[in-house]
């Protein structure tokens, strides 16, 4: 494997496991009075301002570069930040978390359903094993066996996400050398943070707090403690490190390897919140990693009819970053 598609990877894992831990730190808020609504400000917003030095600092004599990307930072911003999390968290407020879960990650299909409409090819035979394994172990560790009624709102809130979450693989794989990594997601987080603040101030995401200490891993804590979690880890690392993955592995491999976040978010709760996975899930979590593996093999893949990948053709290849 050539040294960028593996650091790919281990970014790939890293921003995995970051999005997975913010269950059970957003949990642990919700649970003492926040609203969902609170909480994804709160992560958005101290997130930009924790990346607001570091991109002025990236943009010195390059602000050119900005104005030139205004519009794909708003696109990105609104869409694959603000509201992500948005339709996210109103499906959450209908259905189970794992329903919700299940339907958002539903975008990596999404993807490989959009690249093979453009490029008007089907899918290799080994991408599409793995796309079906994969999506047979997202729902064995989301361990879905109750008989639990689907809310048709919430479907549609659900499907939304997953298509805000396949817009967040397939622009920050696009390559822009005068848009760095920092600054596509620092950039994004100041559009997102200020999207969520409007539907705050209208009303559409209502913001509720309660500053009382909450429960990790068994041990009374500051609520500041998920707080710094969910800022630092689950946001500044996780779109970071998603955004270098997705321009080296390009969208694709990079949406499949995200599907590794349910196995964090499995673990993490189990550490945090005492919720042990049992056996369906484990092996639900191999899967996903054969189905991942699959995917990428088919991408190492030289075709022998010299036809190139589905992601190269459609100008969405990884590409060394600036």
């Amino acid at each position: 494997m050539k040294n960028g598609a593996a650091a790919g990877l281990w970014w790939a894992v890293i921003s995995a496991a970051a999005f997975g831990v913010s269950g059970p730190f957003a949990k642990s808020l919700l649970e003492i009075g926040w609203s969902p609504g609170a909480a994804v400000g709160v992560r958005i917003g101290g997130a930009a301002l924790v990346l607001l030095i570091p991109v002025l600092f990236a943009l010195r004599g390059r602000w050119t570069a900005l104005r030139g990307s205004a519009l794909t930072l708003i696109i990105y911003g609104v869409t694959a930040i603000a509201l992500c999390q948005f339709f996210y968290f109103n499906a959450v407020q209908r259905m189970s978390v794992g329903v919700s879960l299940l339907l958002e990650y539903l975008a990596p299909i999404l993807i490989v359903g959009w690249l093979w409409a453009r490029s008007r090819r089907a899918p290799r035979r080994l991408t599409a094993a793995g796309s079906v394994t994969a999506m047979l172990g997202l729902l064995l560790v989301l361990d879905l066996t109750s008989d639990e009624r689907l809310d048709p709102i919430g479907v549609i809130y659900g499907l939304a996400a997953a298509v805000c979450l396949a817009v967040f693989f397939l622009m920050s794989a696009k390559a822009d050398d005068g848009l760095p990594p920092l600054v596509m997601a620092g950039g994004g987080m100041v559009v997102g943070a200020v999207a969520i603040g409007v539907m705050g101030l209208v009303g559409i995401m209502p913001f509720t707090f309660e500053f009382r200490d909450v429960t990790l891993a068994g041990w009374e804590t500051s609520w500041l403690v998920p707080v710094f979690g969910l800022v630092l880890i689950s946001t500044v690392v996780s779109y970071f490190t998603g955004i270098l993955a997705a321009r080296q592995l390009g969208s694709k491999v990079a949406s499949f390897v995200g599907l590794t976040e349910v196995m964090f978010a499995v673990l993490a709760s189990w550490l945090m919140l005492g919720e042990l996975p049992g056996p369906i899930q484990l092996l639900g979590g191999l899967l996903i990693v054969g189905g991942v593996v699959m995917v990428r093999i088919d991408e190492l893949r030289t075709p022998a009819d010299g036809i190139q990948p589905l992601e190269r053709a459609n100008d969405v290849e990884p590409v060394p970053l600036p």
